[in-house]
């Protein structure tokens, strides 16, 4: 946790990316990130559910094991699905639960709304890391992906969840859909790491859902997101050139004998 402080001293941007399965993690592990998540986005680019509301508890521990496998330098940080951090017991227990499902880290989302829950998970001896600004888990209550920080209110409330988490024990800090100068400001006031998702240039790092990165969920592109690569192309290439070779007949590539 304090290579991420030390990090933010020196200027040097962290990297983080999500993973739900073994091979994405081992291959993001190899490629040198700092930071894998086991995000509760899984609910919709790998389950198929609206929106991060209905993942289960045993969904996130079932993908954390997976994703613990592959990791061997990265950072393994966890979401913690809706309501199962309602009080500060409830939200050590689960915390405890990913960590012996091999995460070595946590996140919630909330700030000063969160406070004691957040404060019982250090004191557990837990690492924590905070998500403030746009809540996934509050979408339907918000009636959609909102941006943040717009109105003076908003701005100081960011700023006041920002210090709160610092204050209760976090090493870093997600920055979701906020207006770029407030995550600006929220960078410069913090001692510890932000790590933005469509909040600008100026945080200390940046983390996307891979899925949106390689272009592997191609029915929706947040629009802060430039997909470095078009898999879901290439899968369906492949599955093409599958059904036209076999259905000709031509399977001899895919033969043992051969």
């Amino acid at each position: 946790m304090k290579d991420f402080c030390e990090m933010k001293r020196r200027g040097q941007k962290i990297t983080a990316l999500t993973a739900y399965d073994y091979p994405t993690a081992r291959l993001l592990d190899e490629s040198g990130i700092d930071i894998i998540l086991v995000g509760d986005s899984l609910g919709m680019v790998v389950l198929g559910y609206p929106d991060t509301t209905r993942v289960t508890l045993d969904e996130m521990l079932s993908h954390t094991r997976a994703v613990a496998r592959g990791v061997k330098e990265a950072l393994l940080v966890a979401d913690m699905p809706i309501h199962t951090y309602d009080t500060p017991e409830q939200a050590v227990k689960t915390a405890k639960r990913f960590v012996d499902a091999g995460a070595q880290a946590v996140k919630l989302e909330g700030g000063t709304s969160h406070v004691t829950q957040i404060e019982a998970i250090t004191q557990a001896g837990i690492p924590f890391m905070a998500h403030i600004g746009m809540l996934p888990q509050s979408v339907r209550e918000e009636g959609g992906y909102k941006v943040k920080g717009r109105t003076q209110s908003e701005a100081e409330a960011l700023i006041a969840d920002a210090r709160a988490v610092e204050k209760a024990g976090a090493f870093s800090v997600v920055l979701e859909i906020v207006v770029a100068d407030i995550a600006k400001q929220i960078t410069n006031v913090i001692g510890i790491p932000t790590i933005g998702i469509g909040s600008g240039e100026h945080c200390d790092g940046q983390i996307l859902v891979t899925h949106d990165l390689i272009g592997l969920f191609p029915w929706f592109t947040p629009k802060f997101v430039s997909p470095e690569a078009r898999v879901a192309d290439e899968i369906r290439r492949a599955a093409t050139a599958f059904i036209e070779r076999t259905r000709s007949g031509n399977v001899l590539s895919n033969s043992a004998d051969k």
